[in-house]
């Protein structure tokens, strides 16, 4: 029965996680030839080109994506086996890599993970970003998804998957108090100050087209791109928020703050990105199965 090499898989492991040969090879003790030959050995073993070279850059294939994750449990489960002989205790976890956009809802991102986080057989890796960096990571394998308010086309050199997972029609937001339970649209938008999305968001277009529909006029008091900080102002500040329920849902809960009406045909889109892959990771079916209002309304 042919054995895997572990040594020639710590050497994979090691430059996969420095993405740099001469670096590897500094920390390894090693030379870089004798490291790249050992590499290429685990390669004609495995059947598969673990690495592609982009200039100086080294990438991991698909397959280097998947030997890097089996390489991560093993040499973690070695050192789980010292704790466990010392505490009796023993573990398994998969890890899941999961990307943001820097500017997408918190409680969003919590509602898509809700079903992971009470497992104690997971490790979450959030990392959160630009889209441009996320998905350069999502390419190269070091996500596994990325979570957006923006969908993506497929390119000519990038496969990417992009799935709607869920819709929220976006909502005139603000304190509690008698304007709420008064309100008229449009009637009352008339003289109300507003928290506004950036002018570049796709709710922003939206609610813009609507106003001049309407022929509305309205003031700003801040333009901001950042949904948690959008929350903020709307907790904090006497004007109305234009902003998805998902983003205010615990202040709504509390009764903090109060939903005036909704804007028809203004909505935010939360979409999960992809890379069409051989091996789909399993952790994503189970996320990726639920209806929107799950994922909206998850605690």
């Amino acid at each position: 029965m042919q054995r895997l090499n572990y040594h020639h898989l710590h050497y994979f492991w090691a430059v996969a996680k420095q993405g740099n040969l001469t670096r590897a090879a500094e920390q390894l003790h090693v030379s870089q030839s004798a490291l790249s030959t050992q590499i290429r050995q685990l390669e004609d073993e495995l059947g598969q080109d673990l690495f592609e070279r982009r200039g100086r850059l080294l990438e991991l294939t698909e397959a280097g994506r998947i030997a890097l994750d089996y390489a991560d449990q093993i040499f973690s489960r070695g050192e789980e086996l010292l704790a466990t002989l010392r505490s009796g205790r023993d573990s398994q976890r998969q890890v899941l890599r999961i990307g943001a956009q820097a500017t997408l809802s918190r409680n969003f991102q919590q509602g898509f993970l809700q079903p992971l986080l009470q497992r104690d057989d997971i490790h979450l890796v959030l990392h959160s970003a630009g889209l441009d960096e996320l998905l350069q990571r999502l390419a190269t394998h070091s996500l596994d998804l990325v979570l957006s308010n923006r969908p993506v086309r497929s390119e000519p050199e990038r496969s990417w998957r992009c799935q709607r997972i869920a819709r929220q029609q976006v909502s005139l937001i603000g304190q509690a108090g008698p304007r709420a339970a008064t309100f008229r649209f449009p009637e009352d938008m008339e003289g109300l100050v507003f928290i506004l999305p950036s002018p570049d968001s796709e709710v922003r277009v939206s609610f813009d087209l609507l106003c001049a529909g309407l022929d509305l006029h309205y003031k700003v008091l801040a333009e901001v791109d950042d949904m948690a900080m959008l929350r903020l102002l709307a907790r904090s500040a006497r004007a109305a928020a234009v902003v998805p329920r998902v983003v205010v849902r615990d202040e709504l809960r509390s009764g903090q703050l109060t939903e005036y009406c909704t804007l028809p045909g203004v909505y935010e889109d939360f979409y999960a990105i992809g890379i069409r892959r051989q091996y789909q990771h399993p952790l994503l079916r189970e996320l990726l199965k639920r209806s929107a209002p799950e994922v909206l309304e998850s605690e």
